[in-house]
């Protein structure tokens, strides 16, 4: 099975600004192709920040009351300044939150819900820009066809349990995965459901696999599980 990783999902054309950017031509960039934020560039590609339509705003929301206040709090001084800048170095928000090239697609989701982004630039070793990833195209991996999981979760079975798959039965729709068969052991069972779960794709698992032995105790769980 085929590990699938932001490289599989994300845009490669990625429309950027360099630092030395004027505020108005941020603007026009944004409002030219729709987006709400767009990496800044330095002169090595490296991404340094991105600019948001709200770092934008700043400048909307000060305008004549952009001068510092003595109990202004770190964030409220630190939009006053961005409603004074002119250019994309002083209006980015930094540091940038990327994500390495080759990453999971499980890790960039974690990464984007935890650091509460929708999208997050992919960069190389370098830090240099290589693609954008969104929300959007992390959810692109549950367009994968039936007949493409379902391979993989056939694969990842027969890896993992050998002849034993051969007694495991999966039958796939809309990614949703149906497990049916006969193994010895109750964590032979789990086991294959767990392993379905983590290909790419998968929605949901039903493990309505029999078994002869429970042996949950004896794997170690302490625990009576059900059916996954």
């Amino acid at each position: 099975m085929r590990n699938w990783t932001v490289d599989d999902v994300m845009t490669r054309a990625v429309v950027s600004v360099a630092q030395a950017a004027s505020y108005r031509s941020v603007v026009d960039t944004l409002i030219e192709h729709r987006f709400s934020a767009v990496p800044v560039l330095d002169d090595f590609d490296r991404v340094t920040g991105v600019v948001s339509e709200a770092d934008l705003l700043r400048k909307i929301e000060y305008a004549g009351d952009d001068e510092p206040r003595l109990f202004d709090g770190r964030r409220r001084r630190g939009a006053r300044t961005k409603a004074r800048a002119s250019g994309v170095a002083e209006l980015m928000s930094t540091p940038a939150i990327t994500v390495l090239t080759g990453t999971p697609i499980a890790a960039a989701a974690r990464r984007m819900d935890a650091e509460k982004v929708k999208r997050m630039p992919v960069v190389d070793e370098l830090g240099r820009l290589i693609g954008i990833v969104t929300r959007g195209d992390l959810l692109k991996v549950h367009l994968r066809p039936d007949d493409e999981i379902h391979a993989d979760v056939a694969s990842v079975l027969r890896d993992a349990l050998g002849d034993g798959a051969k007694a495991i039965t999966a039958v796939v729709t809309g990614g949703l995965v149906v497990l049916t068969g006969a193994t010895a052991l109750w964590s032979t069972t789990r086991q294959a459901a767990r392993l379905a779960r983590q290909v790419p794709g998968v929605v949901a698992v039903s493990d309505r696999i029999d078994f002869d032995i429970d042996d949950s105790t004896d794997a170690g769980t302490g625990l009576g599980f059900g059916a996954a």
